[in-house]
């Protein structure tokens, strides 16, 4: 396995060198991380792909679960003797990672895809389509690190592509829409060609937009598993039930995801105003700086609304979200004191014991 080929970047191999003078990781090779399940995973190395399981003193030390390795994530192993396994001692920095908010109540980060470059936001044209969930995954990311990328799929099964190409369009400043049909072959070399050699692109989309058959179309064989989507209402079954990191025949690396009913944000403040920027600019000329763009006078926002410029809708989803990341940066700033009460609570532990 050539390791450049999945993606070890200069930045990557600079930590690698500072930590080769540490003698605890004289044993240890550089690897990615191709698969995770429950804390367990498999990892791609220059020598071979091991089964992997952190060390105790790494699960030891991690605060939270976003300390712990994620898929596309460049790791230090051990090799055990005799054995296709190793143990994972150190996670490399990571130059992007996509992030969401955990189902459900808690508020916890899952790393959706670590170490990215390119990020492939997939849509159907069928009925799923959902101009207000593509502003979701935008924000997201932008924040990523990465560069977004609008993939639309099944352009075999839609009449009216140009429709839904101007709606994505309208939401998506600055951003490349490629139009896709893995039936047809449409777009399949234009997304192929972006994966050079050591790029890594991950798929992010709802159930059923095509995110599997479009990987098997790139990889040019059955890599992934697919399934049909529900006649009555064009939403999709759960294929890929895992994130996994899958190596290009023809250079680069490709991570496929399950699929999201629902994208919680995580932390994505910055990232609002990129993915709005068209209300960001007519902001700007409010009359006033802290204008809130519902009912004050001289609002230039509510004027490109009366005037036909911007859509009711995308505002609305632009307070939703806003509000929306409001919540959960007051929540995280608790969660974060916390967090750093029981880091220096078990370094306190540590050096009690060092000198007993």
């Amino acid at each position: 396995m050539n390791i450049k080929s999945l993606g070890l970047t200069t930045f990557f191999e600079d930590q690698i060198k500072g930590f080769s003078e540490e003698n605890k990781y004289e044993n240890c090779v550089p690897a990615r991380v191709s698969l995770e399940h429950k804390h367990a995973y498999r990892v791609i190395s220059e020598n071979g792909e091991w089964l992997a399981s952190v060390s105790g003193l790494y699960a030891y030390e991690a605060i939270n679960r976003a300390e712990y390795p994620a898929v596309g994530d460049w790791v230090l192993v051990e090799k055990m003797n005799g054995e296709d396994r190793a143990i994972i001692h150190k996670l490399l920095n990571r130059k992007s990672q996509f992030s969401r908010k955990i189902a459900g109540r808690e508020i916890e980060e899952q790393i959706v895809a670590a170490n990215v470059d390119i990020v492939l936001l997939v849509m159907s044209l069928n009925a799923d389509f959902n101009i207000r969930r593509l502003e979701r995954y935008l924000v997201a990311a932008w924040d990523s690190g990465a560069t977004p990328i609008v993939i639309l799929t099944k352009s075999d099964l839609c009449k009216d592509v140009d429709h839904y190409f101007r709606e994505v369009e309208a939401v998506a400043m600055g951003v490349d829409i490629f139009i896709t049909s893995s039936y047809t072959g449409e777009g399949i070399e234009e997304i192929r060609a972006l994966f050079k050699e050591g790029v890594t692109g991950a798929l992010l989309g709802s159930s059923g937009a095509g995110k599997s058959t479009l990987t098997n179309a790139l990889y040019g064989d059955v890599k992934m598993d697919v399934s049909d989507i529900r006649e009555d209402d064009a939403k999709g079954r759960h294929t890929t039930t895992h994130r996994e990191l899958v190596a290009l025949p023809g250079g680069g690396c490709l991570i496929d995801t399950p699929g999201m009913r629902e994208l919680q944000l995580w932390d994505q403040g910055d990232s609002l105003s990129s993915s709005f920027k068209d209300i960001e600019a007519f902001a700007s000329d409010c009359r006033y700086r802290d204008c809130t763009h519902k009912s004050e006078p001289g609002c230039a926002v509510n004027f490109a609304i009366d005037n036909g410029n911007l859509e009711q809708a995308r505002l609305q989803s632009y307070f939703k979200l806003q509000k929306e990341l409001a919540f959960l940066e007051r929540k995280t700033n608790a969660q974060a004191k916390l967090a750093e009460q029981r880091k220096w609570k078990q370094i306190s532990k540590g050096q009690k014991k060092k000198y007993k």
